[in-house]
């Protein structure tokens, strides 16, 4: 009987952490997570970067309406109002672009 015991705990600790990785997936500052998609705000200047669910998203360019981002080591372009783009196994969509920075969402599908 002690072993069920321990079995369960064992259990209910593995699906916990696994019920929070995606939340930890999104540890920066500009990046804000639910369960399976982050919004994530980023500086409209070179280099600009943030780690979000497991893939690497780096500024590239923008003008008023399109953002160009590098998404997995995949170039992307994003127009505002414009569905989701599939890349690396997950949705990339723009929220807003500002003269300071740009904002898009992560989703898995």
């Amino acid at each position: 009987m002690l072993k069920t015991t321990a079995s369960r705990r064992a259990a209910l600790l593995t699906t916990a952490i696994l019920a929070l990785a995606p939340l930890a997936a999104c540890g920066n500052d500009n990046v804000d997570c639910g369960l399976n998609q982050c919004t994530v705000t980023i500086q409209r200047e070179t280099n600009a970067s943030a780690s979000v669910l497991g893939v690497e998203a780096k500024f590239i360019s923008a003008d008023q309406n399109t953002v160009t981002l590098e998404v997995a080591g995949e170039q992307v372009q994003l127009t505002k109002g414009q569905q989701a783009v599939d890349v690396a196994g997950l949705q990339v969509a723009l929220n807003t672009v500002t003269q300071d920075d740009v904002s898009f969402q992560v989703s898995r599908p």
